[in-house]
């Protein structure tokens, strides 16, 4: 078994994480609607011209081009029968572009959520998605890649059924949900339960990715640091700034400046793997590098801070910030509309993340 970001983790107060795959493919051509893990076979050089770029800026830590490589997500465009392929080239383009790095570069198998609904709520069993997800990890594992990295997930049926499949394999697993704007998932997993499930089933890492802004991504990280294990290894990989559409396409508004700001926060709140998600470019990853190697550690920051820095944060986000559970919800799978709906159909437009 690779062990080498547990590694690295060993070694570095911080990790950097890549940018987004799926926006910097739009820049490179990718029409929306079409299957970014297709282009692993296509246009392989324009996958690692990403990573390629990524590295370059200061990635410790590059994601596949595998998002959306489960039979599910691929069945929507006639390729379910391609699982293992897209798969397996996604962690060797990956393993390729970082070979020239000269230092030790992690291959993150990216494994994102089947687009279905789980039963109960859904038609889809577990059983179902746990055969999905291992034949997707056993790929990446095949493709040479050092972690499963499931990501922008947002119910507990799901996240169990991803773990179950990635286990399939010897590697390590990290996890990160998804926290919309009022602070928990779109099935209304608030990230205090992401750190039980963390505990629970042993994952090395697990956060919090893409989401509405940067400062809600800190904010989801101060509540799951107060949640965890004091040696939790936490992830944050917020959207470069807010999306919005400009002439009928998605664009973010961060600026470098910006997330670098997010980063030391980031890494205040408590996050030792620090990146960044759609909208994400190579540009502002080096900001970030070039200010998390001159800060200073501070102490978690307050909502009032992340707000002077980043921008609001909604009062859903503020009732659960810490770590406090929000005593009017139960548990959570009323809040699963509003929203959560609009933070799915965006990163579905960025679906190689």
């Amino acid at each position: 078994m690779s062990d080498v970001l547990r590694e690295l983790l060993a070694r570095r107060p911080w990790l950097l994480a890549d940018g987004g795959m799926g926006s910097s493919l739009f820049d490179r051509g990718l029409e929306a609607g079409y299957a970014p893990e297709l282009w692993n076979a296509e246009h392989p050089e324009r996958i690692t011209d990403v990573h390629r770029g990524f590295v370059a800026a200061g990635a410790d830590i590059i994601l596949t081009n595998s998002f959306g490589g489960t039979r599910h997500r691929l069945r929507l465009h006639q390729a379910d029968g391609r699982v293992g392929e897209l798969n397996e080239l996604a962690g060797r383009i990956a393993r390729a572009a970082a070979a020239t790095a000269g230092r030790d570069v992690v291959i993150a198998g990216s494994m994102g959520p089947t687009g279905e609904i789980l039963e109960p709520l859904g038609p889809l069993t577990v059983e179902e998605a746990t055969t999905s997800f291992a034949e997707q990890a056993q790929a990446l594992a095949r493709g040479g890649v050092d972690v499963l990295w499931i990501e922008t997930l947002s119910s507990s049926e799901e996240l169990g059924a991803a773990i179950a499949g990635a286990g399939s394999t010897s590697l390590p697993i990290v996890s990160t949900f998804s926290f919309d704007s009022n602070g928990r998932t779109m099935m209304g997993i608030a990230p205090a339960e992401l750190a039980a499930i963390h505990r629970r089933t042993h994952l090395l890492g697990c956060g919090s990715n893409c989401g509405t802004g940067p400062a809600e991504l800190v904010a989801s990280i101060v509540s799951l640091a107060a949640a965890s294990d004091p040696d939790a290894i936490l992830v944050a990989k917020g959207n470069c700034g807010i999306p919005r559409y400009v002439d009928g396409a998605i664009r973010f508004d961060g600026t470098p400046a910006l997330m670098a700001s997010y980063a030391c926060l980031a890494l205040d709140a408590g996050a030792r793997i620090i990146g960044g998600c759609c909208g994400t470019t190579a540009e502002h990853l080096r900001a970030m590098k070039e200010a998390l190697e001159v800060y200073v550690r501070g102490s978690r920051p307050d909502a009032e801070t992340i707000e002077s820095r980043l921008g609001p944060l909604t009062a859903g986000t503020r009732a659960l910030f810490g770590g406090a559970a929000d005593p009017g919800s139960g548990n959570g799978r009323d809040n699963r509309a509003g929203h959560g709906g609009r933070r799915r159909a965006l990163h579905r437009a960025f679906a190689a993340e």
